[in-house]
């Protein structure tokens, strides 16, 4: 990697240094619950209560009523069904709804299907170009909300796993609409607003108008016109359309809320989302803080910072070694290219590079400081291409997101994905050396595991079928542009980033078919509810044992060994399981350069 490359990287890397402990210091106190039930006193109660109050009312809530898992499970469905069927009318009928000046009609039934419950999941896949085919209304209603409320969900269900852990002989996990409430009110919120009033300071566009015409200064560029007669002229382009809208405010929360998507059609790669350096750090900052506040945030709850600190440890291992993995494999660029002479270079890659389907602005270390962060949460926004990446430099990303996005993961999702992998890697501790596993206090025992096994097979079998499925019925061969390895790679890729609610795209496919909208559609409610359940229920199951005293046999879980080995289970795990359908995809394509 550049020097310039590495300089953005220890930026971003202080500056989440400085402010993730603190903040999940505040997230520890604000999901807090007194020793009798309900929400404990936290910093902003003068500020956020007497608006609680009023939401706990009109949803008809009694905050000091604690749920047992299936009934926080039942909670989380239930709003998660309201919030697909709202989101798909929405899209459905935007065509006849007020703030449209751009006048877009209603969206196709799969299509709205597919949309609804790809924010709805925390995904954000989008089949469609955003500022072609979404009204300005159903941007603020169907998608702004969405990565509110989608994003507060999952920090729920991971507070809800992590009071598993701390809580003894109990019965209950919380209240999902308290955790849902104060989440987004007290965390979610405040952020954005701050961070969508930066946005707009830094060029970020944030309006209501609809396109706006602008007259071009360069006249040499022609469009092709048909004129009455059926006869094609060549006119030179004197105007153009920019597309304006509420952008900054649903950026912010889409990089903040890990949602993804983008309001272009290109978005972190359009100058409108992007327009500078600033942008470009602040972006994958903004991805990046919540999940890794979360390990702060699950050390205080338990009473035992140093057990936080080997999950960050993992998290930011898995994460600095596939951005600097996917910036030299950029950076290098194409061999291919390089023996014809024809080495591109730019202003940010002085080595040269590979760089198509990348901003100029920007270059090739900018696109895996970026794409692995995205890829790495479950945020999914871009700022380059990943079609256009070498085999290998496209297997990064890839590989992120079947590690089952642990590295750091979503906000909530993460820190629940890897708190999984630790039940599985004391467990393999404990066989090794003959004990009952046992992490935090609590023993793992048969049930546990049982539960484990179902969310570790529920993400690849769903990736694997649909993709198999893909590669060979006709329907869903005929939306795929490129053959061999590449097409291969490209279907692993767009199912991956469904299932695992990531959101980013490939490219280089149709996947505005109804097939491809419905079963990634079908592929990001798995990967959403076949994971939290079984997380939810080890929690209930967890939440009623009482905590062991340590003894000179206990397995240290706040150590060196075991940072070394929850990161050998989330790597082993994921390459046993991919490795077969990779070999065929990105790394023969690799090997054949």
């Amino acid at each position: 990697m550049t020097a310039q490359g590495i300089a953005q990287l220890i930026v971003m890397f202080v500056a989440l240094a400085v402010l993730c402990p603190p903040l999940g210091r505040y997230m520890a106190r604000v999901y807090a619950h007194d020793p009798d039930g309900g929400p404990a006193p936290s910093p902003g109660d003068r500020v956020f209560l007497p608006v609680e109050r009023a939401v706990y009312r009109l949803l008809r809530v009694a905050p000091r009523r604690e749920q047992r898992w299936n009934v926080y499970a039942l909670s989380l469905l239930g709003f998660s069904l309201f919030s697909v069927v709202v989101s798909y009318l929405i899209l459905r009928v935007q065509g006849s709804l007020p703030l449209n000046p751009t006048d877009r009609v209603a969206v196709a039934p799969f299509g709205a299907f597919n949309a609804a419950v790809s924010f709805t999941t925390n995904t954000n896949w989008q089949w469609f170009s955003g500022e072609q085919t979404i009204s300005h209304l159903s941007q603020m209603t169907a998608f702004t909300v969405q990565n509110f409320v989608s994003a507060a969900a999952g920090m729920a269900v991971a507070v809800a796993i992590i009071r598993g852990f701390a809580r003894r002989q109990g019965r209950t996990l919380g209240n999902f609409w308290v955790d849902l409430v104060r989440g987004t009110l007290r965390i979610l919120v405040p952020i954005s607003f701050v961070g969508a009033v930066v946005l707009v300071g830094l060029g970020v566009t944030q309006n209501l108008r609809g396109d706006t015409t602008a007259t071009t200064v360069d006249h040499s560029v022609t469009a092709t016109v048909v004129d009455s007669n059926g006869r094609e002229t060549s006119e030179p382009v004197t105007h153009q359309q920019i597309p304006g809208g509420p952008v900054a405010s649903q950026v912010v929360i889409r990089d903040l809320g890990t949602n993804g998507g983008g309001f272009y059609n290109t978005n972190g790669a359009h100058p409108f989302e992007n327009p500078n350096g600033w942008t470009n750090l602040l972006a994958p900052f903004l991805m990046l803080v919540i999940p890794f506040a979360f390990p702060f945030a699950f050390g205080r709850m338990v009473g035992q910072p140093r057990q936080g600190l080997v999950l960050l440890g993992v998290m930011v291992t898995l994460l600095a070694v596939s951005t600097l993995l996917m910036g030299f494999m950029e950076t290098g660029g194409n061999p291919a290219v390089s023996e014809l002479g024809a080495s591109q270079a730019s202003a940010t890659s002085t080595v040269g590079g590979n760089l198509e389907g990348k901003e100029t602005r920007f270059g090739p270390a900018s696109c895996a400081m970026y794409g692995a962060a995205a890829t790495g949460t479950s945020t999914g926004s871009v700022n380059c291409m990943h079609d256009s990446l070498t085999p290998a430099g496209g297997a990064v990303p890839m590989v992120l997101m079947m590690l089952g996005e642990v590295s750091p993961g979503g906000v909530g999702a993460g820190a629940m994905g890897i708190l999984i992998n630790a039940l599985l890697a004391v467990f393999i501790a404990g066989l090794m050396v003959g004990r009952t596993p046992e992490y935090l206090g609590k023993k793992i025992q048969a049930n546990e595991m049982k539960l484990v096994v179902l969310y570790i097979v529920a993400m690849p079998v769903t990736v694997l079928v649909l993709s198999a499925l893909s590669v060979v019925l006709p329907t869903a061969v005929a939306s795929m542009a490129n053959p061999g390895p590449h097409g291969l790679s490209e279907v692993l890729y767009n199912f991956a980033s469904a299932v695992n609610n990531n959101g980013s795209g490939f490219g280089g496919m149709n996947a505005g078919t109804d097939w491809y909208t419905l079963t990634q559609g079908i592929g990001m409610l798995a990967g959403r509810f076949l994971l939290i359940i079984p997380a939810l229920a080890i929690g209930g199951s967890l939440v009623r044992k009482n905590k062991v005293p340590v003894t000179a046999g206990t397995f240290p879980t706040d150590s060196p060994l075991f940072f070394g080995l929850l990161t050998g289970v989330i790597v082993i795990v994921a390459g046993l399981t991919f490795f077969p359908a990779l070999a065929l995809g990105p790394v023969v394509e690799q090997l054949g350069l």
